[in-house]
């Protein structure tokens, strides 16, 4: 099958929670990208920030996912400088497959400056 029947009409998200505050990590610079074939090279799809809310507009809106593997990049560092801290991890890339391009996913990401979590969240 070609790329195009593989789109489907799921949406990518994500929320990024500050654990050593308890509150969401509002500003936070958010990249999506995509491994694209020949040469196994990444080409970004999107940039977002967090709102306030520790979330932002969907990275993938129904009808643009496809079947890949993909990688969300996440930039702790200025985040934690913008709050006066230093972080052991200058950002967090999650890397993942899209299998089933019809289904809603959610990546959430727990951060502190010495640590970070993530989940396949629904």
């Amino acid at each position: 099958a070609d790329g195009m029947s593989e789109v489907g009409k799921g949406t990518l998200t994500t929320h990024v929670l500050n654990t050593a505050t308890g509150l969401p990590a509002a500003g936070l610079g958010v990249r999506l990208a995509q491994l694209q074939e020949p040469g196994l090279q990444w080409m970004e799809l999107a940039h977002r920030h967090t709102d306030a809310d520790g979330r932002c507009q969907p990275l993938l809106a129904p009808g643009q996912a496809k079947a890949g593997t993909y990688k969300l990049h996440f930039e702790t560092a200025e985040y934690w400088q913008g709050m006066g801290h230093t972080s052991f991890y200058p950002f967090v890339e999650v890397v993942f497959i899209i299998t089933d391009p019809a289904q809603k996913l959610h990546v959430p990401l727990l951060i502190s400056p010495y640590s970070y979590t993530t989940y396949r969240g629904s």
